[in-house]
């Protein structure tokens, strides 16, 4: 799972037929680093399957790939990111 902050939502105007309704998120990916400095994301920009209603500047947990559709089985949806969590308070303990 990784971290990333909700920059924007998405409208499409075609979709797949499992994904009619769905609502869409565009999410920045935060790196360690910029999670330790609390920046702003730092990774490439992604389209991620939003069903928790995640708002502009959310900080969001997403998972990517096969896990992403996990959550729809055994229903087989094309989804490549999934937000799995909204993030309240995040904090970084350094190894010890």
């Amino acid at each position: 799972m990784r971290v990333a902050e909700v920059i924007g939502s998405l409208t499409l105007s075609r979709v797949h037929p499992l994904l009619v309704g769905s609502r869409w998120i565009i999410g920045v990916p935060y790196s360690l680093d910029a999670l330790r400095a609390d920046g702003k994301g730092d990774g490439e920009d992604l389209v991620i399957f939003d069903n928790l209603g995640a708002g502009l500047g959310s900080k969001i947990g997403f998972s990517e790939g096969g896990e992403a559709a996990a959550p729809f089985h055994p229903i087989k949806k094309p989804v490549d990111a999934y937000a799995a969590l909204l993030i309240d308070q995040l904090e970084i303990v350094p190894k010890s």
